[in-house]
């Protein structure tokens, strides 16, 4: 019976995670109210409360799902014996991956990286975080073997990649790029460019 309780919870959880991205999309995050949500996802408005108490926790929520997405991929496609670049570049094309399946997600999360709205600093950060103890081992272990600078700040070194990553996302979703090979493509010159420099060899 446990069983059966909890299945019908994690169904209405996703009801409401897809109606709200769906939502997003069509009318923007500011204009999509928690009773559109609810009506969308064929629930109450009370019952939306029971599992997000704002907008923005139902976008954490698709973050955290987006890092276990990101965490597998590292773990199917990625190993110790590789080299820094294709580490790191598996860290991002997982990112790829995980918004080509929620492509309105991705493109809500994009928006909100830049413009953030009805931020919630706590959770933001916890996001963070984790996304932080993801790389950190691939950066420590690329300063180990010479691969990168051993003077580098990493936070300094995550936001140059991610800037990067934002670039080609943003080349993905107005058509430039067409395909998961022309992104990977994409990451993999900027990130070569980004680790050999702009000067001449």
């Amino acid at each position: 019976m446990a069983g059966i309780r909890e299945e019908k919870k994690q169904q209405t959880r996703r009801a409401i995670m897809d109606a709200s991205v769906r939502l997003f999309a069509e009318n923007g995050y500011e204009k999509t109210s928690i009773n559109q949500l609810a009506r969308a996802a064929g629930i109450g408005k009370g019952t939306v409360y029971t599992y997000f108490k704002t907008k923005r926790e139902i976008l954490l929520a698709f973050c955290e799902e987006e890092l276990d997405f990101i965490n597998a991929e590292v773990a199917r496609h990625s190993s110790e014996e590789a080299d820094f670049l294709e580490r790191i570049l598996t860290v991002f094309v997982g990112t790829f991956r995980f918004s080509r399946q929620h492509r309105d997600f991705g493109r809500i999360m994009l928006r909100e990286s830049f413009f953030p709205s009805d931020l919630r600093l706590d959770q933001s950060r916890r996001m963070e975080e984790r996304y932080f103890r993801m790389l950190t081992p691939i950066l420590q272990q690329g300063q180990q073997r010479g691969e990168l600078r051993p003077d580098l700040e990493f936070t300094l070194v995550i936001g140059h990649f991610y800037g990067l990553f934002l670039v080609v996302m943003s080349a993905w979703y107005t058509d430039r790029l067409r395909s998961e090979d022309d992104v990977v493509q994409g990451l993999r010159s900027l990130f070569e460019q980004a680790l050999t420099g702009l000067g001449p060899r």
